[in-house]
C-alpha cells in the first residue's frame, strides 16, 4: 500500500514538472487547438490553447514504470503490457493529432483508419492475455457476484469490443475543462481499489502511477485549461481503463463505475439517429455535456457534478464486486 502512495507521489511530480516544459514546447511548435465551428461560442475563446497535452501522461506513466521497475521488477513486468497497450491507444491518438495541429489537416486520420489502429491495439492486447499468459475465460458479473467462463470465441471479440467502445466513449468526455481527467481519475482510482481488494498489485501499481499522472495533468486542465489532453490523451486513458478492467476479469464493471462516458456515448447515437429519422434534435447538443452548457450550467459546475455522479457510480461498482 505504501508502495502504491510512493508512486502516486512520483508520477504526480513528474507530471507537474514535465507539464512545465511540455506545454512550453507545444506553445513553440504552435501545436494548438482548433474549436469546432458548430460548438458552443463560450469555446471560441479557448482557440490557440495548447493540445496534445496527453503526452504528459504518458511521460510520467513510462518514467514512473521506470523507477518500479528498478525497485520491483517481477511485479513491474506484469503491469507493463497494460502500460504498453494503454500507450498504444495514446499513439493512434498522437497520429490524428499530429495530422490535425501540426500538419494542419483538420480531418485528421479517417474514421475507419482510426477505429482500424484501435481495432489492432485490442486484438494485440487480448491475444497477449490469452495466449501468452494463458488467463481464462471467466468474466465477473457484478451485485450477482458469480461469474461464467466465456467460449473463447465469444470471449475475444467481446474483449475487443469493450476495448474499443471504452477508449470511443472517453474520447466523447473530453469536451471542456478537466472533464474526462476528473472522470478517468475516478474511474481508474476504484479499479485500484479493486486490484487491492483482489490480491493483484501489478493494477493497483499501474492505476496508482495513472492516478498520479492524471492529478498532476489536471493541475493545467482545470478550468481555465492551459493544455488540453487531445486524442492522445483521451484514447491512452479509454485504453488504460479497459485494459485494467479485462485484467482484473471485471468488463461489466465499466457500466457502472463509467456510466457517464457511456451515457456520452448513448447521447450522441440517440441524437444522430432521431435527427435522421425526423429533423429535430432530443439534445440542444451532444455529447450531453455539451446539453447542460447550453442550459446555462458554467463548465465547473458539469465537471462536480459529473465527477460525483461518477464517484458514486464507482463506490456502489466496488460493493458490487466485493
Amino acid at each position: 500500500m505504501n508502495y502504491n502512495i510512493v508512486l502516486l507521489l512520483i508520477s504526480f511530480a513528474i507530471a507537474t514538472i514535465s507539464g512545465l516544459f511540455v506545454i512550453k514546447e507545444l506553445k513553440k511548435l504552435k501545436v494548438r487547438q482548433s474549436e469546432r465551428e458548430d460548438g458552443p461560442e463560450s469555446h471560441l475563446s479557448k482557440q490557440g490553447t495548447p493540445t496534445m497535452g496527453g503526452i504528459i501522461m504518458i511521460i510520467s506513466v513510462v518514467i514512473t514504470t521506470i523507477i518500479a521497475y528498478i525497485y520491483n521488477k517481477e511485479l513491474a513486468l506484469k503491469m507493463i503490457p497494460i502500460m504498453l497497450a494503454a500507450i498504444g491507444f495514446g499513439l493512434i491518438g498522437f497520429i490524428d493529432d499530429y495530422k490535425k495541429v501540426v500538419l494542419k489537416n483538420t480531418d485528421g486520420i479517417s474514421p475507419k483508419a482510426k477505429m482500424f489502429g484501435l481495432l489492432i491495439i485490442s486484438i494485440l492486447f487480448v491475444v497477449y492475455l490469452t495466449h501468452f499468459l494463458h488467463i481464462d475465460t471467466v468474466t465477473l458479473i457484478p451485485f450477482l457476484k458469480t461469474d461464467i467462463s466465456l467460449p473463447i470465441y465469444i470471449f475475444i471479440p467481446f474483449m475487443i469490443l469493450v476495448m474499443l467502445a471504452t477508449t470511443n466513449a472517453v474520447n466523447l468526455t473530453d469536451g471542456i475543462d478537466g472533464l474526462a481527467t476528473s472522470i478517468c481519475l475516478i474511474i481508474i482510482a476504484s479499479l485500484s481499489v479493486i486490484g487491492i481488494l483482489y490480491s493483484v498489485p501489478e493494477i493497483s501499481m499501474i492505476g496508482s502511477i495513472a492516478c498520479g499522472a492524471c492529478l498532476g495533468f489536471l493541475l493545467y486542465n482545470l478550468n481555465k485549461a492551459k493544455v488540453f489532453m487531445g486524442d492522445t490523451g483521451s484514447l491512452y486513458l479509454g485504453g488504460l481503463i479497459s485494459c485494467m478492467a479485462i485484467y482484473l476479469k471485471m468488463p461489466l464493471i465499466l457500466i457502472i463505475i463509467a456510466l457517464v462516458p457511456v451515457c456520452e456515448t448513448l447521447s450522441v447515437i440517440m441524437q444522430v439517429a432521431y435527427y435522421k429519422r425526423t429533423k429535430k434534435r432530443i439534445f440542444k447538443m451532444t455529447p450531453i455535456h455539451h446539453h447542460f452548457e447550453l442550459s446555462g450550467w458554467r463548465e465547473n459546475k458539469i465537471v462536480r457534478v459529473f465527477s460525483l455522479i461518477t464517484l458514486i457510480l464507482c463506490v456502489i461498482g466496488i460493493f458490487s464486486v466485493i
